[in-house]
């Protein structure tokens, strides 16, 4: 009874999500569904293989990171299901980094988190974005600066403004990740964001924030009064 297929009607993934919802399903059961069939000469189901696969990596996020070899070292795992688990890991990224749209407002430090998040906590390297606002502070859209270690001379103010300028910015706010997971400000994020705040003044543009996103953490330097 080792195919799913045997399995009583209500202990069936497939069956078990369409009466109870997909929130019923363990992560093993969610990855049953892509995985969808087993290996027949071993009579291993798909929930064997999700949960050996679970057993390897620890997470769903650790496997999300993992390489198509990676994933093909497990048996029973070949190309083809390794390339169908990255897309269903790569749908949900883009989904939690859909783009605001402009128009949109971010109200507080915590949504800019919650939108970032996803799309930045597992860079290997640091990535600096700007979002641009209207007086009202309305989105009119968001720009990468950089990519890699940040000094002042990657995140240099023309870089920063010269987007706002040529957009009518009458705000922005400042965006990096630290890849090691934690969110607290180095002395160079101090340095840079000083920077950013004096040359915004001159312009008359506001700074309104400098949020750092860790591994489910953010600091925002504003809620720190740290661009007052």
């Amino acid at each position: 009874m080792h195919q799913i297929k045997n399995w009583p009607v209500g202990e069936r993934p497939r069956e078990k999500l369409l009466q109870r919802g997909a929130e019923a399903l363990s992560d093993a059961e969610l990855l049953a569904l892509v995985l969808r069939t087993g290996e027949a000469s071993s009579h291993s189901s798909a929930l064997d293989h999700a949960r050996m696969l679970l057993s390897r990596f620890a997470t769903l996020r650790k496997m999300a990171d993992a390489s198509v070899t990676e994933l093909c070292e497990l048996k029973g795992i070949g190309p083809a299901k390794a390339a169908e688990l990255m897309a269903v890991f790569e749908i949900a990224r883009r989904f939690a980094a859909s783009a605001m749209r402009p128009g949109e407002k971010f109200s507080c430090a915590d949504e800019v988190f919650h939108h970032f998040h996803e799309r930045l906590r597992d860079r290997k390297k640091e990535v600096f974005l700007t979002v641009l606002l209207d007086s009202k502070n309305r989105i009119i859209r968001e720009i990468q600066v950089s990519e890699g270690s940040l000094s002042a001379s990657i995140v240099h103010p023309r870089e920063v403004f010269a987007p706002v300028v040529r957009e009518s910015a009458a705000a922005v706010l400042l965006i990096h990740n630290h890849p090691s997971g934690d969110p607290t400000p180095s002395r160079e994020d101090l340095e840079i964001t000083s920077r950013l705040k004096a040359a915004g003044d001159l312009m008359g543009v506001r700074v309104l924030d400098h949020i750092i996103i860790g591994n489910g953490r953010y600091v925002s330097l504003a809620d720190r009064g740290l661009l007052t």
